[in-house]
């Protein structure tokens, strides 16, 4: 088997040396994303909500891209700098998945984000 490379004009480019996503077989690995705008390459920081809601649109447009939705992911990891923010990453989290067919996920809390962010998020998704 071997690995194709996902990339999505709909998400931010990688800002180091790794893909925005990689199929390996019907299983398809997606890289954090974090608040960039893909249009404007700014940070979206205005709130939590807000910023979490822009990485879930740059995770839509790579699932998008790979010809998948939020239906097909099976896991999240979720990386906060702030556990106290889990609510309200949840509230918008759940907007983008159904609670009777959600992923499995965990939500951590960490020292700090690539470009001191406070959300990131990975997922695995198939088809």
């Amino acid at each position: 088997m071997s690995k194709t490379i996902v990339t999505s004009k709909n998400a931010p480019a990688p800002i180091g040396p790794y893909n925005q996503a990689v199929w390996y077989g019907d299983v398809l690995f997606v890289s954090g994303q974090i608040a960039l705008d893909p249009a404007t390459g700014e940070l979206v920081l205005d709130s939590i909500e807000i910023e979490t809601d822009r990485v879930l649109k740059n995770l839509e447009g790579i699932l998008h891209t790979a010809g998948l939705t939020f239906e097909n992911v099976l896991k999240c990891s979720v990386f906060v700098t702030d556990m106290n923010d889990f609510s309200k990453i949840n509230v918008v989290y759940g907007k983008y998945f159904k609670e009777e067919t959600a992923p499995a996920r965990e939500l951590v809390q960490v020292a700090a984000l690539p470009r001191f962010v406070h959300v990131e998020i990975s997922l695995i998704a198939g088809r």
